[in-house]
């Protein structure tokens, strides 16, 4: 059995000009696990109950008033996602049955209406949210979580350019416009036996360059698979925020950082309604026209560019396709 485990950091002295010990212990995270935990953070509690209050009054509406808060064309990632429309195992070419799960999609809440926002290569990404709405304070507490989270991955970002002996602002040219997710995902108490290899959320890496979860101590959480062949389970304080490496931040380390497979695991079937439990996932990913291409510091002449330059749009919108559940009206 695996004595791996995901690290607790608090990165306040980072915040206060005191960098070396916190980008120390995330360099050492980012290229073991691939994933740590932030205490330390600054940001306003207030900000994140209002959120989750915000969040729980919605999943508790009507399945039939949820399914009504979506996109007008149902392809696009925005808008409400019902229990069996996604598996994310899909997108690692494995076939299960669809998740336990339903899900809030929105990304930037604000942009401007220019030639780089409104642009055909823009089309799948700075698209119009869609919101409840009951409850009525859902869209300004959603807003208010997603530009404070963007505020916190610039502190990442710092944190990381540091861990990888470049500039502290090396990430921002290409993140200036980012285009960040905001997934709500409520997972339910399980009345039914699950299928075979169903999962809350099957195993899947993450796409961009790295993942900001907000989640709850309950049965049926966040599980990592480690090198060694374990899945190893992940508990946060309250108001801690998970951070793991994405895909593109690996590409873009040359392996350095470890993007891990990770899941949600079934609760015990005795769980009963304390498995009720509520995820808020931001997901940072760059500018849709980033080329995401080896970092210098990551590679010399004995350890070459491992991964062919891409772009960071193209890329996620794969990816995004590959996890749909098609259905009839697809």
């Amino acid at each position: 059995m695996t004595e791996q485990s995901v690290p607790v950091i608090d990165i306040a002295p980072f915040l206060k000009g005191e960098s070396a010990l916190v980008v120390e212990q995330v360099r050492a995270a980012c290229e073991g696990v691939g994933f740590f935990t932030i205490v330390g953070h600054g940001v306003e509690p207030a900000i994140i109950n209002n959120l989750r209050n915000n969040a729980r009054g919605f999943f508790a509406r009507p399945p039939d008033e949820k399914k009504s808060v979506h996109h007008a064309d149902s392809s696009l990632p925005r808008g409400y996602r019902a229990i069996g429309d996604e598996g994310l195992a899909y997108g690692t070419g494995e076939e299960t049955p669809p998740d336990l799960k339903e899900v809030f999609h929105m990304g930037p809440p604000d942009f401007p209406v220019d030639d780089y926002h409104t642009s055909t290569a823009a089309a799948g990404h700075f698209i119009a949210n869609v919101y409840p709405e009951t409850p009525g304070g859902f869209r300004d507490a959603a807003t208010a979580y997603y530009k404070r989270l963007e505020k916190l991955g610039q502190i990442v970002e710092e944190i990381f350019a540091r861990a990888l002996n470049l500039p502290v602002d090396f990430f921002r040219e290409f993140t200036n416009a980012q285009i960040g997710a905001l997934r709500i995902i409520r997972y339910p108490p399980t009345e039914t036996t699950p299928l075979p290899g169903q999962l809350r959320a099957g195993a899947h890496t993450d796409y961009g360059t790295f993942t900001l979860l907000l989640s709850e101590n309950r049965p049926g959480g966040l599980q990592v698979y480690c090198r060694d062949g374990d899945w190893i389970d992940v508990s946060t304080p309250a108001d801690a925020f998970v951070v793991n490496i994405g895909d593109l931040m690996m590409r873009w380390t040359n392996d350095r950082f470890v993007s891990n497979p990770h899941r949600v695991s079934v609760p015990p079937a005795d769980a009963g309604e304390s498995a009720d439990r509520l995820s808020v996932v931001f997901f940072h990913h760059p500018n849709y026209d980033a080329k995401i291409t080896c970092i210098p510091t990551c590679t010399d002449p004995d350890n070459p560019p491992k991964y062919d330059p891409v772009l960071s749009g193209p890329y996620r919108v794969s990816k995004y396709t590959s996890t749909r559940i098609k259905t009839a009206d697809d």
